[in-house]
């Protein structure tokens, strides 16, 4: 059964149309929620305008028919209405009635009975052949005639609807502008991105230059600028090891050559004894590259791709380097050193096997360059809230203005008389880092010789 590819497992979307989709659904939620409170607020506005006409229709016809229903009635008593042309398809129909409840007037179209049953005055609402009108009843100034003028409700509506429509067609002529609109200038934004990653993309593995942020919108620049920061920190890398490998090939070239050297002074031996001379040298060159390749390895492990992980635990440095004593003392015996330690409680946290590294560094720099008879001491304790480790002995030292430099790789001090890899003081400033702790040399131990010796201070965060 064959695995699913990683790249197939993860879901993917896509920026661009996603963004098209909520900027088009906003607008158009937005527009069709602003044409609705238009058409609303257009259609109440409408509505008043036609009351306000009705009314004013009313009390103009109330007083033009004033005179002339006071002239009929002085004629005849009674009105004659019309019945036989009962048509509810008029704009406006009207009825004059009397104090008495008495239709004096009424024009062609208008029941005979009353749009107002209660002839309440102001406005209503009516049915008449089932359609809704709407009405408006009111009494002239001596209170003696009442007019009561209806409209159909239906009018008011088509003028509402044709209001509607045309607002629908300007929808629907804005909408697809507005979405070609959103459309271009999104696309016009992704094109910058769409210019960034080409530019990557087409690089060579060697090309780590800056990508440039001209003409990238200003939220795009920290992704940009992080890009950039990585692409500085991938070169400094490359950079780094490149020059770590020529160093290291450059100092692996020394022991090799002895090596080779030695084997031939061993195929060219006269005798016994220049051969046995020759194996010594050869041991020595083999043990110098020996420990250069493992102090490679190890300076190599300490870097953060190739971290394990170790678990950082609570350790007294007391008890972990009480462990060392013998193994040390006996190295200082065989050296003729005068080693002593004072070691007090001091509990940190730190890695085991990392600390170890450290600290054997620098306990083989003290003993290699600390001249016979000299002092080294070994103190650890709590000091300022800190772990303080301390190693300090009565050697060469180093002097202060190349303090700083004796951490970088297989830097060695031009007089070193002993044999080394230039890179203890590197791991050990590595190890230190990991840890958060910070690393002094000063000072060591006077000796006899004038010598200042070198003091080496570690302090470990509680």
């Amino acid at each position: 059964m064959m695995k699913e590819s990683p790249r197939a497992t993860v879901s993917s979307w896509s920026l661009r149309r996603t963004l098209l989709a909520i900027l088009l659904i906003l607008t158009i939620s937005v527009w069709g929620f602003s044409a609705v409170i238009v058409y609303l607020d257009a259609d109440q506005e409408s509505q008043e305008l036609f009351d306000q006409s009705l009314a004013e229709t009313a009390h103009l016809l109330l007083v033009l028919a004033d005179h002339e229903v006071e002239e009929r009635i002085a004629m005849e008593p009674s009105i004659k209405t019309e019945h036989n042309n009962v048509e509810y398809s008029e704009y406006l129909l009207f009825q004059i009635w009397d104090s008495n409840n008495q239709l004096q007037y009424k024009n062609r179209g208008a029941p005979d009975l009353p749009f107002s049953k209660d002839g309440a005055p102001g406005f209503g609402v009516t049915t008449l052949n089932g359609q809704q009108w709407r009405i408006y009843t009111s009494w002239n100034a001596e209170h003696r005639f009442q007019i009561q003028v209806a409209e159909p409700s239906s009018h008011r509506k088509e003028i509402s609807g044709r209001f509607a429509y045309r607002l629908f067609l300007f929808a629907m002529f804005i909408i697809p502008l507005l979405a070609g609109a959103i459309w271009w200038a999104v696309n016009r934004v992704f094109r910058t991105l769409q210019k960034s990653a080409d530019e990557v993309s087409q690089r060579t593995p060697n090309d780590l230059q800056m990508v440039s942020v001209e003409g990238a919108p200003i939220e795009v620049h920290p992704l940009l600028h992080a890009i950039n920061h990585l692409f500085e920190r991938v070169s400094k890398t490359l950079e780094h090891e490149q020059r770590f490998t020529a160093d290291a090939a450059h100092e692996l070239r020394t022991p090799l050559a002895a090596i080779k050297t030695n084997l031939q002074v061993i195929q060219r031996a006269r005798n016994d004894e220049e051969r046995a001379e020759a194996v010594g040298g050869l041991g020595i060159s083999v043990d110098r590259a020996t420990r250069l390749v493992e102090q490679l390895m190890t300076l190599a492990r300490l870097d953060p791709q190739y971290d394990n992980n170790q678990a950082v635990v609570q350790l007294d440095l007391a008890t972990l380097l009480s462990a060392q004593l013998p193994s040390l003392q006996a190295q200082a015996d065989k050296l003729q050193l005068h080693f002593e330690a004072q070691l007090a409680p001091a509990i940190c946290s730190v890695h085991q096997d990392r600390f170890l590294i450290l600290f054997r560094n620098l306990m083989d720099n003290a003993f290699r360059y600390t001249p016979q008879n000299g002092y080294v001491k070994l103190s650890c304790r709590i000091d300022h809230g800190e772990a303080c480790l301390t190693i300090a002995d009565s050697g060469v030292g180093i002097p202060v203005e190349l303090r700083e430099r004796v951490f970088e790789r297989f830097v060695r001090l031009s007089d070193a008389s002993k044999p080394g890899s230039g890179l203890g003081l590197s791991i050990v400033k590595r190890i230190a880092e990991t840890h958060g702790a910070t690393i002094r040399l000063l000072d060591g131990l006077t000796s006899d010789s004038d010598q200042v010796g070198l003091s080496v201070e570690i302090r470990f965060p509680v």
